[in-house]
């Protein structure tokens, strides 16, 4: 009888299948793109990890959202494509889409990497994405795989442009404080809460020794960017 509780019981391959509605015949391709690699070092069966379709998913995403972003946006200059393209593909907003088709319930991981929390995990989530999309290349072809992904990208990219910059938010500050001669921000910590596998970072930035802005997140990362755009919001508004 297993320990782990109902709301940890891993959903199955076929299970996905039929709650997205995926065009998928070959289950194993669909289970090999679920697990993980620390799902292979607890069970001998399991053959291989995702990693490759992963690498093949990557490929895929790129050229697609390259191919939509040319589309969608015909006078949008070539760096402002690839930086659209870059913050469409990055690891965060990928984990994004695959939690909105909640593939985390589905993932095969290793016990350890379970109870830390891996299936919110930024990372895996985004590997898992993009190994997903690595296997319906494999089975079906790039019209399907559009069908699913074009619709993610809509409403991204109407949030990306009324920031009115697809560059990083970090980045852009960095720029705009130094451009003003006013340093380098700096992100300080002011309180990290919940369980290791649920964890709340609150983060300031501080430009020139002033508190410009506050963000939170699951990770220093996502909030540090939360923190950087609330001070491009702030500057903004400033007209500094």
């Amino acid at each position: 009888m297993s320990n782990i509780p109902d709301e940890f019981i891993v959903e199955s391959p076929g299970a996905l299948v039929g709650r997205l509605n995926l065009p998928v015949k070959n289950l194993l391709l669909l289970t090999r793109a679920l697990t993980h690699r620390s799902y292979i070092n607890e069970h001998q069966e399991a053959l291989e990890d995702n990693e490759r379709l992963e690498f093949l998913g990557d490929a895929v995403l790129d050229f697609i959202v390259g191919a939509w972003l040319y589309n969608r946006f015909p006078e949008m200059p070539e760096g402002e494509l690839t930086r659209m393209r870059s913050a469409l593909v990055c690891t965060e907003q990928l984990a994004e889409f695959a939690r909105s088709f909640d593939l985390g319930s589905a993932m095969r991981l290793g016990r350890g990497e379970d109870q830390a929390g891996g299936r919110q995990k930024d990372a895996l989530l985004c590997a898992t994405f993009e190994a997903v999309i690595g296997a319906l290349y494999l089975e079906s072809d790039i019209n399907i795989i559009q069908g699913i992904v074009h619709p993610l990208l809509e409403p991204v990219s109407v949030r990306i442009i009324l920031l009115s910059d697809s560059r990083d938010p970090k980045s852009r500050l960095q720029e705009w404080s130094q451009g003003n001669k006013m340093g380098i921000p700096k992100y300080i910590t002011t309180s990290v809460d919940g369980p290791d596998h649920q964890r709340k970072f609150e983060i300031e930035v501080h430009i020139n020794g002033k508190n410009f802005g506050h963000g939170s997140g699951h990770n220093k990362q996502v909030a540090e960017r939360a923190a950087a755009l609330s001070a491009l919001d702030l500057i903004e508004k400033s007209k500094y």
